[in-house]
């Protein structure tokens, strides 16, 4: 039990806790990895979810933590991959197998990391293909299927998100090719529609998979319309495709049309 808690049981807080104090202690739950979801911040102060987005985006304001869907984590900290995987699966689901429905027998696709990806490497299951990857969390969801032949890139592991980085991976793209790459975001910023990631060291991977494949296509939840990040990967005039899950905005329907950039709905 933390000093924030009153009762066994993770008991909320009693009575409302207000203003600063709240946010401060909103700041040491984040920091600590205890907390960081609006609702369980809103259960436990006893206030409204809308509440709790306002003391976050004053604290994201203040640089002391990054605002995410649905909450917020410690600044500059990864967000585990088996936290990010549940979140909004069904939606990912769908955006993954639309993606598998692009391809054809027979070709070479690349596939980055993140959870989308990973949903659309599941789909790939009983093809004739080549993955490069280097996420090894797709490597294990293919790992048993024998008419995939994996190409994996080199690098330094990050164990967080189970990825591969860095310059081996970096050189490796530059001798390969494919007909296909699939990409993750963290996020599409509303201004431009640029591409956007939270790490940077995951950027260099993402534009030489770009660069190396014939057609590219982003897979993007539709909640990452809503989320940004702190590099820039591309323009999505860069792009193909974007395929997405249905209830986007109308603002990213129009700027992709606008673009010349194919929207697929999932």
């Amino acid at each position: 039990m933390t000093s924030l808690d009153t009762a066994p049981g993770d008991a909320p807080l009693r009575p409302p806790v207000l203003g600063a104090e709240r946010r401060r202690l909103t700041l040491q739950l984040v920091r600590s990895g205890e907390v960081g979801e609006v609702a369980e911040l809103a259960r436990r102060f006893r206030v409204s979810p809308m509440t709790v987005r306002r003391d976050l985006a004053q604290l994201a304001r203040q640089g002391k933590l990054t605002r995410v869907h649905g909450g917020a984590v410690s600044d500059g900290e990864d967000r585990p991959f088996g936290v990010t995987r549940v979140e909004r699966a069904a939606a990912k689901e769908r955006v993954g197998r639309a993606a598998a429905a692009l391809v054809q027998d027979g070709q070479t696709l690349m596939i980055d990391i993140g959870t989308t990806t990973l949903h659309l490497a599941h789909a790939l299951h009983g093809r004739e293909l080549t993955v490069i990857t280097n996420s090894l969390a797709v490597v294990d969801d293919l790992m048993g299927e024998p008419t995939i032949e994996l190409i994996v890139l080199g690098g330094t592991v990050r164990r967080t998100y189970r990825s591969v980085v860095g310059m081996l991976a970096e050189d490796a793209l530059r001798q390969l090719s494919a007909d296909f790459a699939f990409l993750g975001a963290s996020g599409v910023r509303r201004e431009d529609l640029a591409v956007m990631d939270t790490t940077m060291v995951e950027v260099p991977t993402k534009r030489g998979m770009l660069a190396s494949a014939a057609r590219s296509v982003l897979l993007v939840d539709a909640g990452k319309f809503t989320m940004g990040g702190t590099v820039r990967v591309c323009g999505s005039a860069e792009l193909d495709t974007v395929i997405t899950n249905d209830g986007v905005d109308a603002w990213v329907v129009d700027g992709m049309a606008g673009l010349g950039v194919e929207l697929v709905l999932a």
